[in-house]
């Protein structure tokens, strides 16, 4: 059995890598180190993960220095394998709004290519495309919340178990990362019925864990921590009591994996910690300081654009149809994820 994981060298991507070369199966890690570029992190923590993954399993993985936006080179690649996870992508918002093109070729036409190249396959590989909350925009911003304490909560009781996956993500604000991903989305959702492709569509919240190099415009959980682990300052946007809910990501890679061993041939799903994992910013900053021992110093900054105050996934439909719910409890993946950043504190010097 073979995987194709664009993205590999990332941080989903290498767990999704090392689940399957657990396994037995053959790996082929589709990166060229975009990521690292556009968030400016420095060359040893652009090829950790790589090396921690051809470390580990050398007979299972290999690594092709390769770009999405190649549809030859994806055709070529995919068509002898048995899984495509799409897990590559200008992953920013930030970047997005000052480099809109570039986010545009890398997610929208990058998905597509990767489609495409399913759809040329005679394999007929189930294909996992890596969507995000951010689809709904700023839509969920209309739902009325309260604050209570260190967070806010929605206050419609129909959202008590957070966002479903027919929320409406039309006539709003998405920021170009959000176009460019809901494009992404909809292109997965339809190649699966005109083409007849096996794809899960996971509308993905806030994923956490070892080996995520997290950095102040993307990856707010692991940025916190290594900032802890640190001693560097943070920045907080808006007041900090905005509360997302937070999934250990080898949950998630579980999650990819029951969709793939299930008879579905298509869906979407939301995905995250839901209800019952859930952080502010704030609540993360006491939880750091509870495991570390310190905390960042936080300063405070105006709201950036299509950020939502409250975004929580509701699970329903993904526990009914994969028999899938989270496994890993808040503090418990937060010691984990802390834990790796304290053995790798020379990733994080400048």
């Amino acid at each position: 059995m073979k995987a194709l994981i664009t993205g590999g060298a990332g941080f989903i991507g290498s767990h999704v890598a090392e689940f399957y070369a657990k396994r037995g199966w053959s790996v082929v890690v589709y990166d060229n180190f975009m990521r690292a570029q556009l968030l400016k992190q420095g060359p040893k923590a652009a090829i950790h993960n790589l090396n921690y993954l051809k470390t580990r399993f050398p007979d299972k993985v290999v690594h092709i220095d390769a770009d999405v936006r190649d549809l030859n080179r994806l055709v070529e690649e995919a068509g002898d394998a048995d899984l495509i996870v799409h897990a590559a992508a200008q992953v920013a918002v930030t970047t997005s709004l000052t480099d809109p093109l570039t986010d545009f070729e890398v997610n929208a036409r990058g998905t597509f290519n990767v489609l495409e190249a399913a759809r040329r396959s005679s394999r007929d590989p189930t294909v996992i495309y890596c969507s995000t909350n951010k689809v709904y925009g700023d839509n969920v911003n209309k739902i009325p919340v309260e604050e209570q304490g260190s967070r806010y909560v929605y206050a419609d009781p129909r959202f008590k178990e957070g966002i479903p996956e027919d929320f409406p993500v039309d006539l709003c604000e998405h920021t170009p990362y959000g176009c460019s991903k809901l494009a992404g989305d909809l292109y997965a959702q339809d190649y699966a019925r005109l083409y007849g492709l096996k794809v899960g569509v996971f509308r993905m919240s806030c994923i956490y864990g070892e080996r995520q190099l997290g950095a102040e415009d993307q990856g707010w959980v692991a940025w916190f921590t290594i900032a802890a682990a640190t001693g560097r300052p943070i920045t907080i946007y808006g007041d900090g009591k905005q509360v997302r809910d937070v999934l250990y990501v080898e949950d998630l890679v579980e999650a990819y994996e029951a969709f793939r061993v299930s008879n579905l041939r298509h869906e979407v799903f939301n995905v995250g910690g839901g209800p019952h994992n859930t952080l502010s910013l704030l609540e993360l900053l006491d939880l750091l300081e509870q495991i570390l021992g310190a905390k960042p110093k936080a300063s405070f900054s105006e709201w950036r654009p299509g950020d939502q105050k409250v975004y929580v996934s509701r699970l329903k439909r993904i526990e009914e149809k994969l028999g899938w719910r989270p496994k890993t409890p808040v503090k418990q993946g937060v010691v984990k994820l802390a834990t790796w950043v304290r053995g790798n504190l020379h990733l994080f010097k400048s």
